[in-house]
């Protein structure tokens, strides 16, 4: 493997681990940004919809500019906004400062999002076996990071912009430089070298991809009902302790980050089908146990279980969508991309209102069903029977960074 794409992960890498601390410090300071411009319960719904809604936005608009500048040069220049903009929520002071802030930040985490997958997807197609699940480990790094500077900035009552300000005086000119070493790939000429047939540019067909847009909003319900109810449903359902309750987050983040390590190997090892399978089994199980757990310590292994299925399948999914249109990946992940907002803007309400209206217990049945379903699209996750390595991969490893016809 040459050095050119041995940096090129590298630095890609660090921009997923970049993302995963910004993110992880707006979503975990929100009661502080509630107070800070005096926004009620009732409007702050609205503020946290804007940023899904307007994220997908630059999703769709990020398909279009890849026409005309590679995604390497998305990448570059939205970080650094993305940055900017989690400052300007800690430094502003007017609730209208607020909203310009946030509707920056999803804007420029649409962008950021699509980029970072479309490199990734390319990359793992330059390298010919499976690292995609590597840089979404680097995400939940990055998000155990931001969550625990954000636990200190709470803890210490520090102000948002307090907070804020080191984190990106020191992430935004690192993420500059280690944008230097990112690397394009060509899916379409890298898959006429294979002897792929490659659609025409652009030419991503809905109703092929269709399948792996549920599978993505399916796995987004379920990660933002853990993210957004678990706190709530051991205290209130499951009687634990208010301290307790804030456990399950913090290991369904580690668990996440353990299973995205790990992963790789076991996509290479097993192909992506069983993987994704053996993911989606584990994260229905898991739901389940949530649902009739008799109390918080049962409760909190079902979150864990949750946490170690539904992790491998969000990066298997983008990684699908390249294989399935090689000549087009970059617009298939700009479209793919966008349910991963329809499932965060789906999933927290339906959970609350079929709780209010039913039991949280019952709750937990849906994003089980749903996450289950992904087995019935399994098989869209490798376009057609695996075939194995050469050169660089040992035998019998599934090879699923390329197309059928293997290097």
């Amino acid at each position: 493997m040459t050095e050119v794409l041995r940096r090129g992960r590298a630095s890609l890498a660090f921009s997923f681990f970049v993302q995963g601390v910004a993110f992880a410090l707006l979503v975990t300071r929100i009661p502080a940004i509630q107070d800070r411009y005096g926004v009620s319960d009732a409007l702050l719904p609205a503020f946290l919809a804007a940023v899904p809604v307007l994220a997908g936005v630059g999703s769709v608009a990020t398909e279009q500019l890849v026409k005309r500048i590679p995604p390497s040069g998305v990448l570059r220049w939205s970080q650094p906004v993305v940055l900017l903009a989690l400052l300007g929520v800690g430094v502003g002071e007017r609730m209208v400062e607020l909203g310009i802030a946030l509707a920056v930040f999803g804007l420029a985490v649409g962008a950021l999002d699509a980029s970072m997958n479309m490199l990734g997807v390319s990359l793992q197609r330059a390298y010919g076996r499976s690292i995609m699940l590597g840089f979404h480990a680097a995400y939940s790094l990055g998000g155990i990071l931001g969550a625990s500077l954000a636990w200190a900035g709470a803890h210490w009552e520090l102000a948002l912009w307090v907070s804020y300000l080191p984190v990106v005086l020191v992430l935004l000119p690192a993420a500059l430089v280690g944008s230097r070493w990112f690397v394009d790939g060509d899916g379409g000429a890298k898959a006429e070298a294979v002897g792929e047939t490659v659609p025409r540019e652009g030419a991503v067909v809905f109703k092929v991809l269709l399948p792996l847009c549920l599978v993505m909003t399916f796995a987004y319900i379920g990660d933002s009902t853990v993210s957004n109810w678990s706190a709530k449903y051991l205290q209130d359902v499951l009687g634990s302790s208010e301290q307790l309750a804030t456990v399950p987050y913090n290991v369904y983040m580690v668990t996440t980050l353990l299973g995205r390590a790990l992963g790789d190997f076991g996509v290479r090892r097993l192909g992506a089908v069983t993987v994704v399978r053996v993911g989606a089994l584990l994260a229905g199980l898991g739901f389940a146990v949530v649902a009739v757990a008799p109390g918080a310590w049962v409760g909190m292994a079902g979150f864990t279980l949750v946490g170690l299925g539904l992790c491998v399948v969000v990066p298997q999914t983008f990684a699908a969508a390249g294989r399935l249109f090689p000549g087009a990946s970059d617009a298939a992940v700009a479209r793919l991309n966008v349910f991963n907002y329809v499932g965060f803007l789906i999933g927290s309400p339906l959970v609350g209102t079929l709780g209010d209206a039913w039991s949280y217990r019952g709750a937990m049945v849906v994003p089980m069903v749903l996450v289950l379903v992904t087995l019935v699209y399994a098989r869209s996750f490798d376009r057609q029977p695996d075939r194995y390595g050469v050169g660089h991969e040992r035998p019998r490893t599934a090879d699923v960074g390329r197309g059928s016809n293997g290097l």
